[in-house]
């Protein structure tokens, strides 16, 4: 991690406790505010910023931002969601599927750009052409999401024949993800042994369960509760002696063999875009969702020795990143 991103992370976590950062505006003049509504203080935010900063916009003269983190505990995003209405902001970017269905649920009005995995399905947009409502941003995961990781795991270890998988069922994302997995799953040969965990209590018998199935690798879909979570998963992945593939980068970097995600990062960029279109007054209802186009893939080594695993060539390749 680099001393930007360091510091960044270290902005952001320092901003969730200190309170709002619109308190240090001296400014006199109209000042835009945005609120972020998210899991976590990840790196990944940090695209938003510099989206903004190449469209012109200066934090601080321009727009300050008050961000609300969840910490893991997606049934705090209906009050934080609230609050920043309370606040209020001018426009509300949510990240994950149960961050933009609370925002959606706490203002009818005011804009809300998202990032979420099917955002049609959650029932967030009417359609992804015209969402309609206050309600635009970008589909974070493709159909495809699952069945690429699924790949991945298939070409790491071509004997591979059941996989468990890690999903919240309190997440309605999680749901659809699971039935996305589902036909990938048979084209490839496997079996899905789908383990449904939305507290630390429950990981126990999830994993015993997972045990006595016989998994041969892990899945474990995209959900805050399952993100915050990520070293304690990665470290019974290793004691289970399961290879595993996250849908985010941090699952890889905490300890999991693999993860393959879209690029959060140039998500959060390309949200800036639709906030200064809906600064100069577009209505989010009449701007069509966008589809990610970069995806990043991480492989942990230090993991793969752990598990005695030799990673094929093939994968080291087609990495962006590799943890020595």
């Amino acid at each position: 991690m680099d001393v930007r991103r360091r510091e960044f992370i270290t902005y952001l976590a320092g901003a969730a406790v200190a309170g709002p950062l619109s308190s240090r505006a001296g400014q006199s003049a109209p000042v835009r505010r945005i609120g972020v509504l998210a899991n976590e203080p990840w790196a990944a935010i940090e695209g938003l910023h510099v989206g903004l900063d190449e469209l012109g916009y200066d934090e601080g003269k321009d727009f300050l931002i008050e961000y609300r983190f969840a910490e893991g505990d997606a049934r705090r995003f209906p009050e934080l969601a609230v609050e920043l209405v309370r606040f209020p902001v001018d426009v509300i970017v949510a990240w994950g599927t149960p961050a933009t269905l609370a925002a959606l649920k706490a203002t009818s009005s005011i804009p809300i750009v998202m990032s979420a995995g099917d955002p049609v399905g959650a029932g967030l947009v009417a359609s992804l052409a015209r969402p309609g409502g206050n309600v635009t941003g970008l589909s974070s995961q493709t159909a495809g999401g699952e069945e690429k990781r699924l790949e991945l795991l298939k070409e790491l270890r071509p004997n591979l024949s059941r996989v468990a998988v890690l999903s919240n069922p309190t997440n309605p994302y999680c749901v659809i993800a699971v039935q996305h997995a589902r036909p990938a799953a048979a084209a490839l040969g496997l079996s899905l042994d789908v383990a449904e965990v939305s507290a630390v209590g429950e990981l126990d018998a999830a994993f015993q369960a997972i045990s006595q199935k016989r998994a041969d690798a892990a899945l474990v879909i995209a959900d805050p509760f399952l993100a915050h979570e990520r070293s304690l998963l990665a470290k019974l992945l290793v004691e289970h002696r399961l290879p595993s593939i996250f849908a985010y980068h941090e699952g890889a970097v905490a300890g999991g063999l693999m993860a393959y995600m879209t690029s959060y990062y140039d998500i959060f960029s390309r949200e800036a875009t639709f906030i200064d279109k809906i600064f100069r007054g577009a209505k989010p209802g009449d701007l069509p969702v966008e589809h990610p186009t970069k995806f990043e893939f991480v492989i942990n080594l230090k993991t793969a020795k752990a598990l005695g695993l030799e990673v094929p060539p093939s994968l080291l390749v087609r990495a962006n990143r590799l943890i020595e």
